[in-house]
């Protein structure tokens, strides 16, 4: 199964670079907020989900979204720079070495969270291949996120699987559905193996071309407790956020 090495992956988490010493609340307020729900709510979630996924309780596409929900701070609207934020991170990194430290440590942390194509299986490799190859005629002749959507929407129900709700935010295109395939091998693997550890690897396929066309499709995410996950597509923009970005970064882009 898809997924980073336990011990690997809870050696990475422990190495947390936090430490909440007397610079802390200063660097919060620079942050608005975000290093201390980062620190304090975020963190401690992640070492039990890390825990978990040890115990084989979860998928490592359960400790992904919760990475990827991680408190930002935004230093850019979309393309756009946002000069006082900027400078209030370019603060907080001279308040704290924490700053820089958190920023390369999430970065290892989603490295290690994203598909190798060396750790996949070969079954993997080959719906992610698939996905690919599916992309260049599904997506054919599309190139605004309204009409590579509606393609999406139609691939998703070709397999059974059901629009609850769309949305169009921001110049990005949500889809919100339910996946008929949750239950499938539960009892085995655990709930969303096959919706998400298998059937993904063709979405990671989508994901691949796309991108290589200047759109940002994010798969599938966000399962609640019931079967509703969502998707989203919209253009592939500079967006800048910490701890994603480094302060040093924002020197080299200005």
């Amino acid at each position: 199964m898809a997924g980073p090495d336990p011990t690997k992956l809870r050696r990475v988490v422990d190495a947390f670079p936090a430490t909440l010493d007397d610079d802390a609340d200063r660097v919060d307020d620079l942050l608005d907020g975000t290093y201390g729900r980062l620190t304090r709510e975020w963190y401690p979630e992640l070492a039990e989900l890390t825990e978990a996924y040890g115990d084989r309780e979860i998928l490592r596409e359960d400790v992904l979204e919760h990475v990827e929900a991680v408190p930002s701070f935004r230093l850019s609207d979309g393309a756009a720079p946002l000069p006082e934020k900027r400078r209030a991170l370019a603060r907080a990194d001279e308040a704290a070495n924490d700053v820089t430290e958190i920023a390369g440590w999430y970065a290892t942390l989603r490295s290690m969270l994203t598909d190798d194509p060396e750790d996949l299986t070969r079954v993997e490799r080959l719906l992610h291949g698939f996905g690919y190859v599916l992309a260049h005629g599904l997506f054919l002749g599309a190139s605004s996120p309204e009409r590579i959507v509606r393609r999406l929407r139609l691939a998703y129900r070709s397999v059974g699987v059901d629009i609850d709700d769309t949305d169009s935010e921001a110049g990005a295109e949500r889809t919100t559905f339910t996946c008929p395939y949750r239950n499938v091998g539960a009892r085995i693997y655990g709930e969303k193996w096959v919706c998400h550890e298998k059937l993904d690897r063709v979405d990671d396929g989508y994901v691949t071309y796309l991108a290589e066309r200047g759109i940002d499709y994010q798969r599938p995410r966000d399962c609640d407790s019931g079967e509703r996950c969502y998707s989203t597509v919209a253009r592939d923009g500079p967006e800048l956020w910490w701890p994603k970005t480094a302060p040093a970064e924002l020197g080299a882009l200005s």
